[in-house]
């Protein structure tokens, strides 16, 4: 692919008012938590079912997450790389990150895609 295909959203869009930055997509914030991996498992923590919603109200990004389990060892890890990778997205000015147990995650939340890359089918 050359550069002229390969060309991401722009970063500010043009209006008589003058220049505003993008609206922030779910379609981005769905991209951004899918680079955060569970470090136990080679799956990433929107493929394995940890995210529960996400809400976007102009540069304000709040998702609902939660863990595999309460005692899971990466409770302080995840949530704050979920908060990073969100952050990234151009036109976020902030991250709520809120981890949650009801409804605890089982294995039905998983994609097939993370099924068959466990082999839990």
């Amino acid at each position: 692919m050359d550069d002229h295909t390969a060309q991401s959203e722009p970063l500010t869009t043009w209006t008589p008012d003058g220049e505003t930055a993008s609206a922030v997509t779910e379609d981005a914030v769905i991209a951004a938590i899918a680079t955060v991996y569970d470090p136990e498992i080679p799956i990433n923590i929107f493929e394995l079912g940890l995210i529960y919603a996400v809400e976007i109200e102009g540069g304000h990004v709040k998702v609902e997450m939660t863990l595999t389990a309460p005692a899971c060892p990466s409770a302080q890890e995840l949530p704050e790389s979920v908060r990073l990778a969100v952050g990234t997205i151009p036109g976020v000015t902030e991250v709520d990150v809120e981890t949650v147990w009801d409804p605890p995650w089982d294995q039905s939340r998983m994609s097939d895609e993370a099924r068959l890359a466990l082999n839990m089918f």
